[in-house]
């Protein structure tokens, strides 16, 4: 990715010099992440019986670009000022925007910048596929499968927006209601993009029969949506220094996250109000507000609620790898390698 990155960026900037502010950023994001959804694709692709080689790496850092794009416009939505203990791309380029952009605000252009690498970070997600160097055959079994990933994580991102201060009113207690819609949201928008979509591009690029396709689903789906739970509960429980985000953003953000609709439905009609309060305060929360969102949290049970939620679609992953190498869908080094990221998805403090 980092060769890729490399690559590219000098051809940008040689179109003009001006552009390296902004090939240093592509670079930057590029360098960044987990890569876990790389990991899913190759392994998607060794469960269905192919070795290892340079083709699927080159494919599976393409699905990693996806990612890159999506966490710069998702920091845009939410107006995020840090990732990984850095500033995000549109604050990054925001300094870098030069005098041209007084008019309209150095931030306004950090945030256009932003979005333009977010796009051509899609377009490169695109081109690498391509040019992986995997038969075509193969790439073509797997194209309709990038409609169906891109299709679906705008999908999650959308709802979040639209039902972010639509359907989340704290002073409402949350029902059954609220906490499937709010499910929705982290199984489009995180879960299938992160575990399933990759496990099937991998896998379909490999010629996975149909059944170890679904067995992927078993596994990938309760997996990407505990991964989620996760990041929520860090993104308020967690050290900044570790997560390397704010713990603000989600209440910022007013987020319809399974831990605030937990957090409505049990608690009492005084803290209720005071959620409304909290999450209508925007830039102005600071540690006092967050130790008291924190405080109702425990106090109303929603962060064990969620604990259990994670607990459970770990459970149900375990399952699905256990019942893929008992009926001989997947070998016994893949269903390791399976059981490790599942660890290493939901053991994490960042």
């Amino acid at each position: 990715m980092e060769e890729f990155a490399r690559h590219e960026t000098a051809l940008l900037v040689a179109v003009d010099p001006e552009l390296e502010p902004l090939g240093e950023q592509l670079r930057a994001i590029v360098g960044r992440g987990k890569r876990l959804r790389a990991a899913f694709c190759y392994w998607g692709w060794r469960a269905a019986g192919r070795p290892d080689g340079d083709g699927i790496v080159r494919a599976a850092a393409a699905v990693e670009l996806v990612h890159a794009a999506a966490v710069v416009h998702d920091d845009l939505i939410d107006r995020s000022a840090v990732r990984h203990g850095l500033p995000t791309a549109h604050r990054a380029l925001a300094p870098r925007a030069g005098v041209r952009a007084r008019r309209t605000g150095r931030a306004a252009a950090g945030r256009a910048l932003a979005l333009l690498a977010g796009d051509l970070l899609i377009a490169w997600s695109a081109q690498l596929f391509g040019a992986c160097g995997l038969p075509g055959a193969y790439l073509g079994r797997a194209r309709p499968l990038w409609a169906t990933l891109a299709r679906e994580l705008v999908a999650g991102e959308c709802l979040e927006v639209l039902r972010t201060g639509a359907d989340g009113d704290p002073v409402r207690a949350g029902d059954g209601d609220d906490c499937a819609r709010s499910l929705q949201i982290v199984r489009y928008k995180t879960a299938k993009y992160t575990v399933e979509h990759p496990l099937h591009l991998g896998g379909v690029l490999g010629g996975a029969p149909p059944e170890l396709v679904s067995a992927f689903s078993r596994y990938g789906l309760p997996l990407g949506e505990a991964f989620q739970l996760r990041d929520d509960l860090l993104g308020v429980f967690g050290c900044p220094g570790t997560t390397g985000k704010s713990n603000l953003d989600d209440l910022r953000g007013a987020k319809p996250t399974v831990l605030s609709t937990l957090m409505r439905r049990g608690a009492t009609d005084a803290e209720r109000r005071e959620l409304g309060v909290l999450l209508a305060g925007g830039g102005a929360l600071g540690p006092d507000e967050l130790a008291r969102y924190r405080e109702i949290a425990e106090r109303t049970g929603a962060r064990r609620g969620v604990e259990a939620l994670i607990s459970a679609r770990a459970a149900t992953a375990a399952e699905a790898v256990a019942a893929a190498r008992r009926t001989g869908l997947l070998a016994p080094h893949c269903a390791e390698a399976l059981d490790a990221l599942a660890g290493h998805c939901l053991a994490r403090a960042s």
